[in-house]
This record gives C-alpha cells, sequence and structure tokens, in this order.
C-alpha cells in the first residue's frame, strides 16, 4: 500500500535526497525512539537537511511513513492500465493488489515497521484516511474505466472501499505473525471480489474461491 524501499543506514546529507530516503530513515527513528517522541528535527538531523528542507518534501510528520504516496499511486495506477482488455474485472484488480504488494524479502522488516505505524499508531489514523482516499480512488478510476461508468458512481465506489478493505485485513493479519505469507493473504482475501460474502462464509479454510 506505501512505499517499499529498502531502508538506508547512511547518516548525513545526501548527494539527492528523496521522500523515500527520508521516510526510511525516519521509519528507523520511529521504531527506535517512538513515533510521539521522535520530532522533525530528529528527522532532519539524521537526513543531513535542514528543518525548512524537511517540509519541502513532507507537510507534516504524519505524512513521513507514507513516503513518496504520490509515485506509489501512479504505479498502482500504471499496473492496472497495463493489463489485458480481456482480462475479468476481479482478476484484473487482484493482479495489481499482488503486484503492487510484492517486495523483497530483505524489506520484510522495514516493511512491517512502517505498516505497523500505519495502522496502529492512533495519531495517524486522521491522516491516513486521507491517503486511503487517493487509493480507492485509483481502483475506482480502473472500475469505471471497464464498465462504462463515473468514478463516483457507487459500483466503482463500492468496489474502491471493497479492495481497501481487502488489503488492510491483509496487512492486519500479517503483521500478527512473522510466518504468515503476505501474499497469500491477499490472494484468498479476494475472493469475495468473485462470488460475494456467501463464499467465503461457506469456505473450510483459506485458499478456495
Amino acid at each position: 500500500m506505501v512505499s517499499r524501499r529498502k531502508p538506508s543506514s547512511r547518516v548525513g546529507r545526501r548527494p539527492s535526497t528523496t521522500r523515500g530516503q527520508i521516510s526510511d530513515i525516519a521509519i528507523e527513528l520511529f521504531a527506535k525512539n517512538g513515533f510521539d517522541s521522535t520530532s522533525v528535527d530528529d528527522i532532519a538531523d539524521a537526513a543531513g537537511i535542514a528543518r525548512r528542507t524537511f517540509f519541502r518534501y513532507f507537510a507534516s510528520k504524519n505524512a513521513v511513513p507514507w513516503g513518496d504516496f504520490d509515485e506509489q499511486l501512479t504505479a498502482l495506477r500504471t499496473l492496472l492500465c497495463s493489463l489485458p482488455h480481456d482480462v475479468s474485472l476481479a482478476d484484473g484488480i487482484r493482479s495489481a493488489l499482488l503486484q503492487f504488494n510484492t517486495f523483497p524479502d530483505d524489506e520484510t522488516p522495514v516493511h512491517r515497521q512502517r505498516m505497523e505505524l500505519i495502522l496502529r499508531n492512533p495519531a495517524l489514523q486522521g491522516y491516513s484516511m486521507l491517503m486511503y482516499e487517493g487509493w480507492r480512488e485509483v481502483i475506482a478510476q480502473y472500475v469505471a474505466a471497464r464498465t462504462d461508468s463515473a468514478p463516483t458512481d457507487h459500483f466503482p465506489r463500492t468496489v474502491g472501499w471493497m479492495v481497501l478493505g481487502v488489503a488492510i485485513s491483509a496487512y492486519e493479519q500479517w503483521l500478527t505473525d512473522d510466518e504468515l505469507d503476505l501474499a497469500s493473504l491477499l490472494s484468498d482475501g479476494t475472493r469475495t471480489l468473485y462470488a460475494g460474502l456467501d463464499t467465503g462464509a461457506g469456505t473450510q479454510g483459506p485458499g478456495a474461491l
């Protein structure tokens, strides 16, 4: 759901600073010192930038865990637009969801830390709702284009909320157990995109559609 760049242990001014780099550094600080105890000045110092420079990249500390979210939304939109025209709506969304949330194994620790912040820190929930709105809009736009409707129509809007729910539920479950596979959770969660709630209620375990 968000940037999955590998964290860097380098401290000091970089030749080219990016939102992703600053976010990775901040995630390390949040994990070490706590979100509330880490200030914007702490992040700027660790990143080797001035406080005023920090605010050129992020509107607030609450935005930092999301990294370069606009870039991620563009990546999701590109994934959806590149899908074959003859793929079913459910298969297309499932494929893009899995690709979008695939990352190297060595990036798992920082990604867990990032998602722990986004999903479990009360101070971030209001800001997260704003970010989810942008994510849902990308899904709704794809659905609207496939169904000759508007993104604000009921069906595309409903699918946007549904897919967001699938993603959040998978991440919440993933965070409860280091042994769980995120891709499997996401794939299992998409069963409702195929046959609705009755299929999910009638299954004996994960994996059956």
